[in-house]
């Protein structure tokens, strides 16, 4: 898997340049780094703007929603993200991500390599397939490099990735921009965390994209205090699950992290201006 993956990190690296090439012929490349978190009711989907204007879509949420969002933030007439991501096939992460793909040109598709069984799965392969998007399977230890921005897969490894649990099997990606990192976690639970705290992996994060929509079952104490982020974005809407839960938002508390939830907040963005560790955050509603 090693070497196929570095030969895919090659070609996403010479797809970027070319890339690069068409936004200063077209347009006025992006000097910030912007983070979205879309407001995808009960789901999750970001929207990651590199420097130099990349484009990277983590999950799509569980419906149609983030086609609107996505029509909001980018250009009508630039129908194109560079690479989509799905963390793990749970419905939640994954169904907007059909549309997306049939609307939108797109680079590369990324998954865990797990299989999400019939139905709205298998449509997304398909429509991947029919729009001869590539397909590529990564995970620990892989890594996504643009200019001075970097994505490195922290989970699943061989450990995780065949969990009959698929919220463990969750792609986990710290983005490295300058001196800036974010952890996207999917829903990645508290196995997973205390995986990675025994092997020492470096986890701290300015931002936290919280686990599973704030679920108790996710962002133990210690895991917390090693990220120790200044930012906690929980992606959540209406449930029945009690997400996210009381238990969650004390830990984050007790690590001092602002929250900022999609269902008060709407879509969250964050933004970061050049070489600068100075972020900003801003709020939909």
């Amino acid at each position: 898997m090693k070497g196929k993956n570095l030969i895919f990190i090659f070609v996403l690296l010479f797809v970027f340049d070319l890339l690069v090439w068409r936004t200063i012929a077209f347009a006025k490349p992006a000097d910030n780094l912007n983070i979205y978190f879309l407001s995808v009711g009960q789901g999750d989907s970001e929207l990651v703007v590199l420097p130099g204007g990349i484009r990277v879509l983590i999950d799509g949420g569980p419906n149609d929603k983030v086609s609107d969002d996505l029509a909001s933030i980018l250009p009508q007439t630039d129908r194109y993200i560079d690479l989509v991501i799905d963390s793990h096939p749970h419905p939640d992460h994954f169904v907007g991500l059909i549309n997306v793909l049939k609307f939108y040109k797109v680079g590369a598709f990324i998954y865990n390599g797990r299989d999400g069984g019939p139905g709205a799965w298998q449509e997304l392969l398909k429509v991947a397939e029919e729009n001869k998007v590539p397909v590529e399977i990564l995970a620990a230890n892989d890594k996504i490099r643009y200019k001075d921005s970097e994505f490195d897969i922290l989970s699943p490894d061989k450990n995780f990735i065949n969990k009959k649990d698929l919220n463990e099997t969750s792609l986990v990606a710290l983005l490295k921009s300058g001196s800036f990192k974010a952890l996207f976690v999917g829903d990645a639970g508290a196995e997973v965390e205390k995986y990675l705290l025994s092997k020492k992996i470096d986890v701290s994060a300015d931002v936290l994209k919280v686990g599973h929509h704030g679920s108790k079952y996710s962002s133990i104490e210690a895991f917390l205090q090693s990220v120790s982020p200044k930012i906690a974005a929980i992606e959540v809407g209406k449930n029945t699950f009690g997400h996210p839960t009381p238990e969650t938002l004390s830990r984050l508390a007790i690590v001092g992290a602002k929250v900022f939830r999609t269902d008060k907040d709407g879509t969250i963005k964050i933004s970061l201006a050049g070489d600068s560790s100075e972020f900003q955050v801003f709020k939909e509603k």
